[in-house]
């Protein structure tokens, strides 16, 4: 089979011995694997505390703030790093670090809004 569908059949066939390794490997998992369950073995584990009362609890909204704040400041630092190692490539100046401080004053104007509604105070 040559062409345009060669292509598709090499990773269909990859896919399938893919699909047939990890099959295989839960297969022979299941059936090497010990099975004795026990009521204390059904029990739902939390961080090595015995489960005791309901499983709701409530949580302040201010963690979640600074759950955003740590996503913001980790995409930063995404874009950060690997633009620190370009910088330093030809062609790639200027440009480049017009467009790191445009995107460092957007992060900055969030910094600051979340300072003025004094998000970042831990009271």
């Amino acid at each position: 089979m040559n062409g345009y569908f060669s292509s598709y059949l090499t990773v269909a066939v990859l896919l399938a011995i893919g699909l047939a390794v990890v099959s295989g490997a839960l297969l022979v998992n299941r059936l090497l694997r010990p099975h004795r369950p026990t009521p204390e073995k059904l029990l739902t584990y939390e961080c090595g505390v015995d489960p005791v009362g309901e499983g709701w609890a409530q949580s302040q909204v201010r963690y979640y703030v600074f759950t955003y704040l740590y996503v913001v400041f980790a995409v930063d630092a995404v874009f950060l790093f690997p633009w620190a190692t370009i910088f330093a490539a030809p062609g790639f100046g200027v440009a480049t670090l017009v467009e790191m401080f445009v995107f460092l004053a957007f992060i900055a104007l969030g910094i600051l809004y979340a300072w003025r509604k004094r998000v970042l105070t831990w009271t």
